[in-house]
């Protein structure tokens, strides 16, 4: 039968569920509100949609990238919890999510949400998320994910630090493919994978870097220097110039110091690298997320709580 706006409405109104899944449970039960509502109970879906407001900051970030190394996704999903992030059904969750987005390459999470589940047609993954939520009994958010793929010779490395609480993805271009499997490749491709995990830089190279950037820079340089009474040509010959190499040092990857050897910058140590297997290796980009890096988690005040509780 067709189920009309008004149905879904009435359903909507009184389980607090999404509007696709009032649609769903209306029609797989013939427009029964009060089936529809059980089968919104059976499925988790109301329990799941109560859940969905509160704050998921904890978490892991993951990556999966397939065999031949020309594929690779970087994956935050969060959880309210981190003791519900160590369980195996938000592992296994994750896992299921993981594979889905490499399987699938959606272009945005929207996108994602409302793609049919890559094992299982019958439900969208929203529909398998709101699932999981009512089975861990937490909010479950796949905040954020990244896919790199590789068309020509090179190949997406990842690196995962600290149990998922940072992820780096990577895509790296070289002269001969038959290195990428080599343990010296793979090698240099983890200490990247760490040094942008632990500098965190913005950009590969300074040729990346927006000019307004750098016109930006060079304003809050000069105008400090000018506070503390420096010369403007030591300012436009010396300072600027200087400071400008600090900036690139720092936001860079290739001009930052080499976290595991100070004696060379990252662009030497891939060199380096590349030399000693005897082909071209260059960074084309990468991705870093941090577990919940710009989500506001909500801190429980025990002792305020007390006190309105007490009516004080």
């Amino acid at each position: 039968m067709a189920i009309t706006a008004q149905q879904v409405k009435e359903l909507r109104e009184l389980t607090d569920c999404g509007i696709m899944d009032c649609k769903k449970a209306l029609t797989e039960c013939d427009g029964d509100i009060e089936a529809a509502k059980a089968w919104l109970r059976e499925k988790g879906m109301a329990k799941a949609e109560k859940k969905s407001s509160r704050i998921a900051a904890e978490g892991v970030v993951n990556a999966v990238i397939t065999d031949d190394a020309k594929l690779g996704a970087l994956v935050e999903i969060n959880v309210e919890t981190d003791f519900a992030a160590q369980t195996d059904k938000f592992k296994n969750f994750v896992n299921a999510a993981c594979a889905h987005i490499i399987e699938k390459k959606p272009a945005s999470v929207e996108e994602l949400m409302a793609q049919p589940l890559n094992t299982d047609a019958s439900k969208t993954v929203e529909i398998f998320t709101k699932e999981a939520i009512a089975d861990i009994s937490e909010n479950i958010n796949i905040r954020r994910f990244a896919i790199y793929e590789v068309a020509g010779n090179g190949s997406v490395e990842t690196y995962i630090h600290a149990g998922g609480k940072v992820g780096v993805l990577i895509e790296l271009a070289v002269g001969d493919d038959s290195v990428i499997t080599k343990p010296e490749y793979k090698a240099m491709a983890k200490d990247i994978g760490m040094q942008i995990a632990a500098s965190n830089p913005t950009w590969v190279t300074t040729d990346e870097v927006p000019q307004s950037e750098i016109d930006k820079e060079v304003t809050i340089i000069t105008n400090k220097a000018l506070e503390e009474g420096k010369p403007e040509k030591i300012i436009a010959d010396r300072i600027v110039p200087g400071q400008i190499k600090n900036f690139y040092a720092l936001n860079c990857l290739y001009n930052q110091e080499f976290v595991k050897d100070d004696s060379m910058n990252v662009e030497q140590y891939v060199e380096k690298v590349a030399k000693e297997l005897g082909t071209e290796i260059s960074v084309v980009r990468f991705t870093r997320f941090g577990l919940g890096e710009g989500i506001e988690k909500k801190v429980d005040d025990f002792a305020e709580e007390v006190r309105k509780q007490a009516g004080l």
